[in-house]
């Protein structure tokens, strides 16, 4: 029988939690954010023993003012503020350096090497679903609880479903979760709106019920990828030429980092018709351009291939719903695997824009089942 235990509510409004009772003690990742903010004094309205842990990530004195990030400055000071009303303890955590090394020195070396990255994905994976989980095991937590909008429905085992409000679905960035992280994990927002989320924050009077979502990734001011990457790797912006797929250069670019493919404005070239970035040669520090068309892609190859379904699901090719970026509604494909952590994903009709470093997410229905990191290269067992 179905189970959607990723969130109950009793018979006082009050949401608990599948397999933790009432007084033991839980984790709350608080980012300083509306959500995170909600899910933590929510815990504590249902009587867990929380505790709420916030991972400082970057430099607190060169973000303290910066509006629309997580992790840091002001938000540091937000997540603490939430606490002392809601009456439970709150710890900073020092991770600059795990996340320095395994989030933004990844992200700088991604875009040298022509890909367009999703850092999100990796800080889920690489630090707070790792480092945060473990220390809230640590801290003999039941389970580590995120205001994140995904859904965990129990059935056979613990599933990862999208979030019952799809505008606010969270699922495409959570796709690396492990089936023994997912044992841990509770989101108690996957099952609201976003306006009942804030809602729940003016009923308990918390500053941050009118706070902005964060928009920018978080260690990337206004929105300037090339200025982190050329701060990081000296050298990023070396010039090179921007080639016709006929062969015939049309001009010079200032760095490969500036261009991702599907890229249309901003190529500062002139031609008679339409062109858009079709690749990115960080060897030859080469950009190719060409008409809309050349952009058709009908096969996609794979690597690190998290398989929340299983492996063996997929041996003869699994005809399912997929999403390569975060904003792309699901379209059908048939996604085959060629190794224990690659696969090849074939559509039903040539997609547009595809680019290495970006995530396909399968889904059967709202059931999460997996998904990889787009590739150039064909990865073969």
């Amino acid at each position: 029988m179905l189970s959607t235990n990723f969130l109950i509510k009793n018979q006082n409004d009050q949401f608990t939690l599948d397999g933790v009772n009432k007084g033991e003690r839980v984790a709350v990742a608080m980012s300083g954010g509306v959500d995170s903010s909600v899910a933590a004094a929510l815990m504590a309205e249902a009587g867990y023993d929380v505790i709420g842990i916030t991972l400082q990530l970057y430099d607190h004195g060169a973000m303290i003012d910066k509006k629309g990030a997580c992790c840091a400055g002001q938000d540091i000071y937000d997540a603490r503020t939430v606490a002392d009303k809601m009456g439970f303890p709150h710890y900073v955590l020092d991770y600059e350096s795990v996340f320095r090394q395994k989030v933004i020195e990844d992200f700088a070396d991604s875009y040298l090497q022509g890909e367009t990255p999703i850092p999100c994905v990796r800080c889920n994976q690489k630090v707070k679903f790792k480092d945060l989980l473990q220390t809230s095991k640590d801290l003999n937590a039941k389970a580590l609880v995120t205001g994140h909008y995904v859904q965990r429905i129990v059935k056979e085992r613990a599933e990862l479903h999208r979030a019952l409000d799809h505008s606010r679905d969270q699922s495409y960035f959570l796709f690396t979760t492990t089936q023994e992280q997912l044992n841990y994990l509770r989101f108690p927002l996957g099952g609201l709106p976003k306006t009942e989320t804030r809602e729940h924050a003016a009923r308990f009077g918390l500053k941050v019920a009118e706070k902005p979502d964060s928009q920018d990734i978080c260690f990337v001011p206004n929105g300037s990828y090339a200025s982190i990457v050329s701060k990081l790797r000296p050298g990023a912006l070396e010039t090179g030429e921007i080639i016709h797929i006929d062969g015939t250069v049309l001009g010079q670019h200032n760095g490969i980092i500036n261009y991702t493919i599907g890229q249309r404005k901003g190529l500062g070239i002139a031609y008679a018709e339409p062109l858009y970035v079709i690749r990115v040669s960080p060897e030859k520090h080469q950009v190719w351009v060409g008409p809309k068309e050349a952009l058709a892609v009908k096969t996609i190859y794979l690597k690190e291939v998290n398989w929340l379904k299983g492996l063996e699901n997929f041996r003869n090719g699994l005809t399912c719903m997929i999403k390569i970026r975060s904003t792309h509604q699901p379209i059908p494909a048939n996604v085959l695997v060629t190794g224990p952590e690659s696969a090849t994903v074939t559509f039903d009709n040539p997609e547009y824009g595809v680019a290495s470093g970006q995530a396909c997410v399968f889904y059967e229905n709202n059931h999460v089942l997996g998904g990889g990191w787009i590739t150039s290269k064909h990865l073969a067992s």
